[in-house]
Protein backbone atom coordinates (compact mmCIF):
# COMPACT_ATOMS: atom_id res chain seq x y z
CA UNK A 1 0.00 0.00 0.00
CA UNK A 2 3.08 2.12 0.18
CA UNK A 3 3.07 4.95 2.78
CA UNK A 4 0.62 5.74 5.73
CA UNK A 5 -2.21 7.86 5.65
CA UNK A 6 -1.13 9.31 8.43
CA UNK A 7 2.35 10.21 6.95
CA UNK A 8 0.90 10.91 4.01
CA UNK A 9 -1.50 13.84 5.80
CA UNK A 10 1.35 15.14 7.70
CA UNK A 11 3.60 15.61 4.38
CA UNK A 12 -0.08 17.28 2.71
CA UNK A 13 -0.04 19.48 5.63
CA UNK A 14 3.43 20.53 5.42
CA UNK A 15 2.89 21.58 2.24
CA UNK A 16 3.61 18.45 0.02
CA UNK A 17 1.37 18.56 -3.10
CA UNK A 18 2.64 14.57 -4.10
CA UNK A 19 1.28 13.48 -0.79
CA UNK A 20 -1.64 15.94 -1.01
CA UNK A 21 -2.37 14.26 -4.49
CA UNK A 22 -1.36 10.58 -3.69
CA UNK A 23 -3.67 11.04 -0.24
CA UNK A 24 -6.50 12.06 -2.29
CA UNK A 25 -5.65 9.50 -5.17
CA UNK A 26 -6.02 6.60 -2.72
CA UNK A 27 -9.06 7.10 -1.34
CA UNK A 28 -11.67 9.17 -3.92
CA UNK A 29 -12.96 5.96 -4.94
CA UNK A 30 -14.32 5.38 -1.16
CA UNK A 31 -15.50 8.79 -0.90
CA UNK A 32 -17.43 8.95 -4.05
CA UNK A 33 -19.01 5.26 -3.15
CA UNK A 34 -19.75 6.49 0.49
CA UNK A 35 -21.45 10.00 -0.88
CA UNK A 36 -23.11 7.75 -3.96
CA UNK A 37 -24.80 5.44 -1.55
CA UNK A 38 -26.10 9.06 0.68
CA UNK A 39 -26.99 10.97 -2.56
CA UNK A 40 -28.38 8.32 -4.67
CA UNK A 41 -27.88 10.57 -7.63
CA UNK A 42 -24.20 10.01 -9.60
CA UNK A 43 -24.37 13.30 -10.67
CA UNK A 44 -25.12 14.25 -6.73
CA UNK A 45 -22.73 12.39 -5.33
CA UNK A 46 -20.03 13.31 -7.88
CA UNK A 47 -20.43 16.96 -6.97
CA UNK A 48 -20.55 16.15 -3.06
CA UNK A 49 -17.44 14.26 -3.90
CA UNK A 50 -15.54 16.80 -5.32
CA UNK A 51 -16.81 19.20 -2.85
CA UNK A 52 -15.26 17.02 -0.33
CA UNK A 53 -11.94 16.27 -1.69
CA UNK A 54 -11.70 20.28 -2.09
CA UNK A 55 -12.09 20.40 1.84
CA UNK A 56 -9.36 17.87 2.54
CA UNK A 57 -7.14 19.43 0.41
CA UNK A 58 -8.32 23.01 2.28
CA UNK A 59 -8.19 21.63 5.52
CA UNK A 60 -5.73 19.30 5.79
CA UNK A 61 -3.66 21.26 8.64
CA UNK A 62 -6.20 20.55 10.58
CA UNK A 63 -6.01 16.56 10.62
CA UNK A 64 -4.46 16.12 13.99
CA UNK A 65 -3.73 12.21 13.52
CA UNK A 66 -6.11 11.45 17.31
CA UNK A 67 -8.53 9.07 15.05
CA UNK A 68 -7.43 7.70 11.47
CA UNK A 69 -7.09 9.34 8.20
CA UNK A 70 -9.75 7.84 7.45
CA UNK A 71 -12.32 8.24 9.66
CA UNK A 72 -11.64 12.09 9.73
CA UNK A 73 -11.73 12.14 5.78
CA UNK A 74 -15.45 10.16 5.81
CA UNK A 75 -16.46 12.66 8.32
CA UNK A 76 -15.74 15.31 5.82
CA UNK A 77 -16.94 13.65 2.80
CA UNK A 78 -20.06 12.61 5.03
CA UNK A 79 -20.96 16.26 5.76
CA UNK A 80 -20.62 17.19 1.61
CA UNK A 81 -22.81 14.45 1.05
CA UNK A 82 -24.99 15.28 3.79
CA UNK A 83 -24.98 19.43 2.70
CA UNK A 84 -25.43 18.01 -1.52
CA UNK A 85 -28.84 16.86 -0.39
CA UNK A 86 -29.96 19.76 2.04
CA UNK A 87 -28.89 21.44 -1.14
CA UNK A 88 -31.09 18.95 -3.48
CA UNK A 89 -33.77 19.43 -1.71
CA UNK A 90 -34.31 23.03 -2.38
CA UNK A 91 -34.21 22.39 -6.06
CA UNK A 92 -37.09 21.80 -8.01
CA UNK A 93 -37.67 18.73 -9.36
CA UNK A 94 -37.08 17.65 -13.28
CA UNK A 95 -40.02 16.63 -14.91
CA UNK A 96 -39.50 13.51 -17.11
CA UNK A 97 -41.53 14.34 -20.09
CA UNK A 98 -39.97 11.28 -21.80
CA UNK A 99 -41.78 8.12 -20.14
CA UNK A 100 -40.52 5.59 -22.67
CA UNK A 101 -38.26 2.95 -21.08
CA UNK A 102 -36.17 0.37 -22.89
CA UNK A 103 -37.49 -2.52 -24.17
CA UNK A 104 -37.91 -5.18 -21.51
CA UNK A 105 -35.90 -7.80 -24.05
CA UNK A 106 -32.42 -6.23 -23.37
CA UNK A 107 -30.50 -8.30 -21.43
CA UNK A 108 -29.23 -7.04 -17.54
CA UNK A 109 -26.79 -8.24 -16.04
CA UNK A 110 -27.62 -9.49 -12.64
CA UNK A 111 -24.98 -7.62 -10.73
CA UNK A 112 -25.84 -4.37 -11.82
CA UNK A 113 -29.66 -5.47 -11.57
CA UNK A 114 -28.98 -6.21 -8.03
CA UNK A 115 -27.17 -2.79 -7.91
CA UNK A 116 -29.92 -0.94 -9.17
CA UNK A 117 -32.42 -2.57 -7.20
CA UNK A 118 -29.74 -1.69 -3.81
CA UNK A 119 -29.82 1.96 -4.89
CA UNK A 120 -33.42 2.10 -5.82
CA UNK A 121 -34.53 1.01 -2.26
CA UNK A 122 -32.17 3.33 -0.56
CA UNK A 123 -33.65 6.18 -2.17
CA UNK A 124 -36.54 5.33 -0.56
CA UNK A 125 -35.15 5.25 3.01
CA UNK A 126 -33.88 8.66 5.42
CA UNK A 127 -31.07 9.82 4.61
CA UNK A 128 -29.78 9.15 8.30
CA UNK A 129 -30.03 5.78 8.03
CA UNK A 130 -28.65 5.86 4.90
CA UNK A 131 -25.82 7.59 5.78
CA UNK A 132 -25.20 4.98 8.99
CA UNK A 133 -25.61 2.08 6.55
CA UNK A 134 -23.45 3.11 4.36
CA UNK A 135 -20.82 3.84 5.94
CA UNK A 136 -20.58 0.63 8.27
CA UNK A 137 -21.21 -1.60 4.99
CA UNK A 138 -19.12 -0.05 2.40
CA UNK A 139 -17.04 1.86 4.19
CA UNK A 140 -16.88 -1.12 6.99
CA UNK A 141 -16.41 1.07 9.82
CA UNK A 142 -16.86 0.55 13.09
CA UNK A 143 -19.91 2.04 15.32
CA UNK A 144 -17.30 4.58 17.35
CA UNK A 145 -15.80 5.71 14.41
CA UNK A 146 -19.21 6.06 12.94
CA UNK A 147 -20.41 7.92 15.57
CA UNK A 148 -17.68 10.32 15.21
CA UNK A 149 -18.14 11.18 11.92
CA UNK A 150 -21.95 11.63 12.36
CA UNK A 151 -21.50 13.42 15.44
CA UNK A 152 -23.97 10.96 17.45
CA UNK A 153 -24.18 8.33 20.06
CA UNK A 154 -23.14 4.77 19.34
CA UNK A 155 -26.59 3.72 20.34
CA UNK A 156 -27.78 6.42 18.20
CA UNK A 157 -25.55 4.62 15.28
CA UNK A 158 -26.68 0.93 16.02
CA UNK A 159 -30.42 2.00 15.95
CA UNK A 160 -30.11 3.08 12.71
CA UNK A 161 -28.47 0.58 11.10
CA UNK A 162 -30.57 -1.74 12.31
CA UNK A 163 -33.73 0.33 11.07
CA UNK A 164 -31.35 1.18 7.89
CA UNK A 165 -31.31 -2.71 6.79
CA UNK A 166 -34.36 -3.49 7.79
CA UNK A 167 -35.91 -0.89 5.85
CA UNK A 168 -33.80 -2.16 2.93
CA UNK A 169 -35.11 -5.93 3.50
CA UNK A 170 -38.55 -4.73 3.56
CA UNK A 171 -38.02 -2.63 -0.03
CA UNK A 172 -36.14 -5.28 -1.76
CA UNK A 173 -38.80 -8.12 -0.43
CA UNK A 174 -36.88 -10.08 1.95
CA UNK A 175 -36.93 -9.40 5.23
CA UNK A 176 -37.54 -12.96 6.13
CA UNK A 177 -34.44 -15.17 4.33
CA UNK A 178 -31.55 -13.27 5.20
CA UNK A 179 -29.57 -16.21 2.53
CA UNK A 180 -31.31 -14.45 -0.15
CA UNK A 181 -30.91 -10.99 0.64
CA UNK A 182 -29.17 -8.52 -2.05
CA UNK A 183 -27.32 -6.35 -0.39
CA UNK A 184 -23.53 -5.10 -1.49
CA UNK A 185 -20.63 -6.01 0.50
CA UNK A 186 -16.94 -3.72 -0.54
CA UNK A 187 -14.41 -6.12 -0.73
Amino acid sequence: MGTPDADLAAAAARGDRRALEDLLDRHTDRVFAICRRVLIDREDALDATQEALIAVARRIGTFDGRAQFTTWLYRVAMNAALDESRRRARRPLPIDLNTDRASADVPIDSLVADRVDVDAALATIPVEFRAAVALRDLGGLDYADIAEILGIPPGTVRSRIARGRAALADRLGNRDDPSHRHTERST
